[in-house]
């Protein structure tokens, strides 16, 4: 899938309350870093009180290609934090109602981790809804937002995977940035079709 033009500004939002306790976030977060092309937000450091600079997060969106969610999953969502950033900078008249526009034709990636293996999402697992399914609300913002979701960048078992196994993931996810910044997608993230 090619995406709309070639060179990609990737914004990062990064939300881990525990960054140091972090083997997955951490390792995909220490690959973004000094990245071209590539602005990294770390929330919890940004914002350890809560207190957002709603204008300086609208501005790093309005200069951005590409938002990337980058998060733990908290109780089938995202980390407080994160849920905060999301409630007071994606304001009625910027990022949607009258006036607000500052969005649209944007693409939207969430990049999560997960405590429980692939085989606990779905019907027949504890946790019953797929993945996809527990981001919907994620989905929903991003198509208000006039947005353009993504399918999401998983990494089960955070806790239990191997060493070389999130090797692994940090090639793919460098992989992944590297086809977005050149205007392409792998056909694993390309979008769904809105069938609202």
């Amino acid at each position: 899938m090619a995406l709309d033009s070639n060179s990609k500004h990737i914004l990062v939002i990064y939300a881990h309350p525990y960054p140091r306790a972090s083997r997955v976030n951490h390792a995909l977060h220490v690959e973004v870093q000094g990245t071209p092309g590539v602005v990294v937000h770390e929330l919890y450091e940004l914002y350890p009180n809560f207190h957002i600079n709603i204008e300086k997060e609208q501005r790093a969106l309005r200069d951005a290609d590409v938002v990337i969610f980058m998060h733990p999953m908290y109780w089938y969502s995202c980390p407080a934090l994160m849920k905060e950033w999301i409630d007071t900078v994606l304001l009625l008249g910027f990022a949607y109602g009258e006036g607000g526009t500052a969005l649209q034709g944007k693409y939207w990636l969430n990049v999560i981790s997960t405590g429980g293996p692939e085989e606990a999402y779905g019907r027949s697992g504890y946790n019953f809804f797929e993945v996809e399914e527990l981001l919907r609300p994620f989905e929903q913002t991003a198509y208000l937002c006039g947005m353009i979701p993504l399918r999401p960048f998983v990494t089960h078992s955070a806790g239990k995977i191997s060493f070389k196994a999130i090797g692994e993931q940090v090639r793919r996810f460098r992989d992944l940035l590297i086809g977005i910044k050149q205007g392409t997608l792998p056909e694993a993230y390309q979008t769904k079709v809105n069938t609202k």
